[in-house]
């Protein structure tokens, strides 16, 4: 007996419910709009997103911010002294989200990995520099500070093929206090704190900084080490 086509029987569930999704893949299984790579997996995320976007205005903020204080002048103008104060605190603030978000949404790139560093460094510096210029901080503080910051940051990507070195809770407070230190040397005259305060706060981040950089050289240094003592494949 000639058994009876596909096409000639009357639409079951599992064709209704296929002609009704559209499409379906070889296997049967209902197609992943939208989604690249294999179904349940989506691919690597693309270069833009929200993460990425938020670093580069945080790369774009650094010469606004510089510009508002160069403004502000050594009188330090109430007006432009807060618009300066703004243009930090936002920046700063979107250095705090973008990694959030990159983390908790898979949107970790090669760009953000590299951005996100860069874009932190040069929002300090900018700070630490133009208020040195101003007269206000100290040369050899900002000095002290921009040496540990650039030359940590250059070790991280020198030693990134053999391993990463991850953020520190020391690290998170490094930055915490240099973003308070800089608020307050930020403040115009009529709302500035006393000096011994502020000096005490930038002292603070200043001795947390370089004790936090030597730990990552320590880190780096075994990290080095244990890769160098790790068996290598044999051919």
């Amino acid at each position: 007996m000639t058994p009876v086509s596909d096409a000639s029987q009357p639409p079951g569930p599992a064709r209704a419910d296929q002609a009704s999704s559209g499409s379906a893949s070889p296997l049967g299984q209902p197609a992943t709009a939208g989604r690249p790579g294999l179904a349940g997996h989506p691919g690597p995320p693309g270069l833009v997103n929200v993460a990425n976007a938020l670093t580069v205005v945080r790369l774009l903020l650094v010469p606004v911010f510089v510009a508002f204080l160069a403004l502000a002048g050594h009188a330090g103008a109430t007006g432009w002294r807060l618009a300066a104060l703004a243009a930090f605190a936002v920046a700063s603030l979107t250095d705090l989200a973008d990694g959030k978000l990159a983390r908790s949404r898979g949107l970790v790139t090669d760009f953000g990995k590299i951005a996100d560093p860069i874009a932190d460094k040069a929002l300090t510096g900018a700070a630490l520099i133009t208020l040195s210029a101003l007269g206000e901080l100290a040369v050899w503080v900002t000095a002290a500070i921009l040496v540990r910051e650039i030359g940590i940051t250059a070790m991280r990507f020198a030693v990134i093929r053999r391993g990463v070195i991850a953020a520190s809770p020391g690290g998170k407070l490094k930055t915490l206090l240099q973003v308070a230190a800089i608020c307050l040397y930020l403040l115009p005259p009529s709302l500035s704190p006393p000096a011994i305060l502020k000096e005490v706060v930038m002292a603070a981040a200043l001795v947390v900084t370089l004790v936090t950089g030597a730990d990552y050289v320590g880190r780096a240094v075994r990290l080095s080490r244990k890769a160098d003592s790790s068996p290598s494949d044999q051919a």
